[in-house]
């Protein structure tokens, strides 16, 4: 099998072209990802590639763009919207969770909505307010919705994938602060990464950390740098709903501790919701309290403040030690 080595981004550009290739009722729609190919270059060559028919430039209205696409996918089609930054999706909020998240449900199965709403997300790249969020736990949070967090080029492809080809819709959410930090080869074939399954990073024996997206890298180098001091398991949760509840039980019931890394604030985040559930399931495999390293409950603060919000690899070593100390 031929590869490419690609980058996250460029990742998620051939996963699209990959799909509309096999599907003719795959659509790209949103603010500038014709012509101009998206604000992170995601969409660049397709509507060269596709025509206007297919790669659709929009007006400034996420409202309407997620709306417009969720009745492409009632009728038939495979719309693949991109809100520039996720924290300009609050507008289509009520689209995504009383229509996308509800049409099977309220239709009685009559209707559903094929539908991957595409956001870069997170800090770290110096942005204005309002471009650095980490909401995923809105989505999580609403039933009837997928929630998909990709960490490297060759699972961005493969759960892209998988995504669009799904029946119910995916708030496919792209980590850029390492859209284009490291490349990794890439089939060039069509493949998926199936949705609902975590991946074992790093295997391990004295903790379990839990983690998603661009807080992958920084978690697998710091069990590197506790390497000889402590054995840690990296577990990348990769899709949060639904959430692979059974790799994350048997990861804790064979080391008894764990923490979990996430740039989202601490109150509210999912953190807390596996901490609840590996109590509810692997209580008595537990050695210690369950360590919560992640972003402060205070707004995204801007430019070099943010080496101090995000969690980065020794802050993440600190916790690491509390959780194993204890």
């Amino acid at each position: 099998m031929s590869t490419q080595n690609l980058t996250l981004v460029q990742a998620v550009r051939d996963g699209m072209k990959t799909e509309m290739e096999r599907d003719d009722d795959v659509v790209v729609l949103g603010e500038d990802v014709g012509k101009n190919g998206g604000v992170f270059r995601a969409t660049e060559g397709l509507y060269e590639e596709f025509g206007e028919d297919r790669v659709i430039d929009t007006p400034l209205a996420e409202a309407g763009i997620v709306g417009t696409a969720i009745g492409m996918a009632a009728y038939g089609m495979k719309p693949v919207p991109e809100i520039q930054f996720s924290g300009f999706m609050y507008p289509a909020f009520d689209q995504i969770v009383s229509h996308a998240a509800r049409l099977r449900t309220r239709s009685r199965g009559r209707f559903t909505v094929p539908m991957t709403l595409r956001a870069p997300y997170g800090g770290g790249i110096r942005a204005p307010e309002h471009h650095s969020e980490s909401k995923e736990a809105f989505y999580t949070h609403e039933a009837g919705l997928q929630v998909v967090v990709p960490s490297t080029p060759h699972d961005a492809k493969g759960l892209l994938s998988a995504s669009i080809r799904d029946p119910d819709p995916v708030v496919f959410l792209e980590p850029k602060l390492i859209y284009r930090a490291f490349r990794e080869e890439v089939p060039d074939d069509d493949y998926t990464v199936e949705l609902g399954e975590a991946a074992v990073r790093r295997d391990g024996t004295d903790v379990s950390v839990f983690t998603w997206g661009a807080m992958t890298r920084p978690t697998l180098e710091a069990a590197e740098n506790l390497e000889g001091e402590i054995d840690v398991e990296v577990v990348d949760l990769r899709t949060l709903s639904p959430m692979d509840w059974d790799s994350i039980v048997e990861s804790f019931k064979k080391t008894g501790r764990a923490a979990v890394v996430h740039e989202a604030p601490k109150t509210g985040g999912l953190g807390a919701e596996i901490a609840a559930t590996i109590q509810e399931e692997a209580l008595l495999y537990q050695e210690a309290p369950v360590k919560r390293i992640t972003g402060f409950d205070t707004p995204f603060p801007l430019y070099a403040l943010e080496d101090y919000y995000m969690p980065e690899a020794h802050r993440i070593e600190d916790g690491i030690r509390e959780a194993v100390e204890f």
